[in-house]
């Protein structure tokens, strides 16, 4: 199966962990007697996660992924089960990702004024400078598998939303770590019931996520430190020159080409978030989007029987159309080309779906 048969299900996958914030959310077992730690409040503990800024670090993540998405062979981290991954930070914003795949690896560095990913498999580079800009740089997708980054953002878009509490101790990577919990209010209409963050005693930051979803006793997913280097790391981490005979584009040149080359692209950017319109807010806000009236018409068979493999066939008074369904988020695709996605029960995306523009 080529990249023009698994664009649908990389961009349905794309867009739930997207919506739902949740991508990488998946729990390595803490290992050790839970640490005794001094009481902490959870408002006192919620202001330390915000305001402390991790210093250099290195280590290694794992993902534990029970999400219930299918398994392609193109893309097998989308898939249920372990996938771990090496990060390294020099805590002023260079960072380096090392994601293996099978016998092959993406390499992701950003030295501070240009990101770069090669894929060794292709040896393919996508360079990507920053623009200077007065506003902070967003984290990139990538950044997300840093637990800290996913529990800070987590955190910010919901802790109003929640129940906050301090539920014990634990022990993550050799390290010493309050339970920071944050249940979703009754009022929330969401799949999510809870969601635990390791943070470290000392620095106070995030070294595990795991979400619990509505009648299970085992979390969906998690991410989480196995081992951590706290500390300054190598500078030549933060380093990149292309591999020789590596093919060097830009983000900007592959989306030209995707356009070219494949007619589901505007799908693909539906539902990946470009100009996504937001409904609700909370635990069960919801993402829509329109996917173009001629990206529908020309979606290739095959790749439209993919997304027919994973989805059901729904109906109701917006319309008709496929629900895509995993443990933590909900996808809802019109046949009239209005998307909807969140971590949300199907119900809450057929009430939102009307009023997608």
């Amino acid at each position: 199966m080529n990249k023009r048969k698994v664009t649908l299900a990389v961009a349905t996958a794309g867009v739930l962990t997207g919506a739902a914030g949740l991508s990488l959310l998946a729990m390595p077992a803490g290992a050790g007697q839970p640490p005794s730690l001094p009481d902490v409040s959870a408002e006192s503990l919620v202001e330390q996660v915000m305001t402390a800024k991790p210093g250099a670090f290195g280590g290694t993540v794992e993902v534990d992924n029970k999400l219930g998405l299918p398994s392609i062979a193109e893309i097998p981290q989308l898939a249920d089960g372990k996938h771990s991954a090496r990060i390294w930070t020099d805590g002023n914003g260079k960072l380096r990702l090392a994601l293996p795949n099978g016998q092959s690896e993406q390499t992701i560095v950003d030295d501070g004024k240009t990101t770069w990913s090669w894929n060794s498999k292709d040896n393919e580079v996508t360079k990507s400078e920053h623009k200077d800009s007065p506003e902070p740089k967003e984290s990139t997708g990538e950044k997300a598998i840093d637990p800290a980054t996913a529990a800070k953002e987590i955190v910010t878009k919901t802790k109003e939303f929640s129940d906050i509490t301090v539920d014990g101790t634990a022990r993550v990577a050799n390290r010493a770590a309050y339970e920071l919990v944050l249940t979703p209010k009754p009022t929330e209409k969401t799949l999510i019931r809870e969601v635990r963050i390791a943070v470290d005693s000392e620095l106070k930051m995030p070294l595990r996520v795991a979400v619990l979803t509505n009648g299970a006793s085992e979390p969906a997913g998690t991410v989480g430190f196995t081992q951590i280097n706290v500390g300054p790391q190598d500078a030549k981490l933060f380093e990149f020159t292309p591999p020789a005979n590596a093919k060097v584009t830009t983000p900007e040149a592959k989306e030209a080409q995707a356009r070219e080359q494949l007619p589901e692209a505007g799908l693909e950017a539906a539902l990946q978030g470009k100009d996504p319109q937001i409904f609700g807010t909370g635990w069960d806000s919801v993402i829509g989007a329109r996917i173009p009236a001629d990206a529908m018409t020309q979606v290739p068979t095959e790749a439209q029987g993919l997304v027919d493999r994973f989805t059901k066939k729904v109906s109701g008074s917006w319309g008709s159309g496929k629900l895509f369904t995993t443990k933590v988020a909900t996808i809802l695709i019109a046949d009239d080309g209005r998307v909807v996605a969140g971590a949300v029960p199907e119900q809450v995306l057929f009430d939102t779906i009307g009023q997608v523009k």
